[in-house]
């Protein structure tokens, strides 16, 4: 099973800027989409479905144009869950999952922590998120989380390990997303390229892409019992829909 996780920072941008061609290409079993920015009603989603993607979930924000995620698969799944039941993550559609016989895929968007308001809501999100997985594995153990955390775990991680006091690599930030991974799950690409530095999101200022300033805070973590099926994990930098890219683990299922 392919999975590709995507924070496409506006679906219908991306859209524009040949998203399709290169889904068709990439042709995963499943996406996840983070940051859509849209509902579905606002977008042709006949062209997903031609595409070859006849099942796709959206879970919007309730403020337009502003978060929400989305999954589309290939094939059917046996269920599908919109959000956490936490009210205050879901207002913003920022979590959706679909489960298979053998495996569950979910769709997550983590806050930024832009400012201080955001930190605080960011920093209480991780907390009752943590506590919410923590009751969903003894559910469903085979999970595999895909999306844009914003955060960079260690050093190798960002192109500046130097940098202080920025949100997404505060010592805080990077404690939580190593407890949760030890929690009981594997990031994939690290797992696979101990020593391999490359990034996911590049800011829009200062020429950071073509520098290759950047920061890996997109994953897919995979559910500890699954290790042994992991096959590929790799970043795909030359997709450029967005100021993300798309990150990919492939699993024996």
């Amino acid at each position: 099973m392919k999975i590709i996780s995507y924070n496409v920072n506006g679906i219908r941008a991306a859209l524009k800027k040949g998203f399709l061609d290169w889904l068709k290409a990439a042709n995963p079993d499943v996406i996840c989409i983070q940051e859509i920015k849209a509902n579905q009603d606002q977008v042709d989603v006949s062209e997903f479905e031609n595409a070859g993607y006849p099942f796709h979930y959206w879970f919007s924000a309730q403020k337009k144009g502003y978060s929400g995620v989305a999954i589309f698969s290939k094939t059917e799944p046996k269920n599908i869950v919109f959000g956490t039941g936490i009210e205050t993550m879901d207002f913003e559609g920022r979590n959706i999952r679909i489960d298979f016989e053998k495996i569950s895929v979910m769709s997550l968007y983590l806050p930024s922590g832009t400012n201080l308001a955001r930190l605080d809501f960011k920093l209480n999100f991780m907390a009752e998120f943590q506590e919410y997985i923590n009751n969903l594995k003894k559910e469903i153990p085979n999970l595999v989380i895909c999306g844009d955390y914003n955060i960079c775990h260690e050093e190798i991680d960002i192109h500046n390990p130097k940098m202080k006091g920025v949100s997404g690599f505060l010592p805080e930030e990077r404690t939580w997303i190593g407890q949760f991974i030890n929690s009981g799950f594997v990031d994939s690409f690290r797992y696979l390229h101990p020593e391999s530095q490359e990034f996911s999101w590049w800011s829009y200022r200062a020429n950071a892409r073509a520098n290759n300033k950047g920061w890996r805070i997109d994953y897919n973590l995979v559910a500890e019992p699954l290790r042994e099926k992991i096959s590929r994990a790799y970043i795909l930098p030359e997709a450029k829909h967005s100021d993300h890219c798309p990150i990919v683990v492939e699993l024996y299922i």
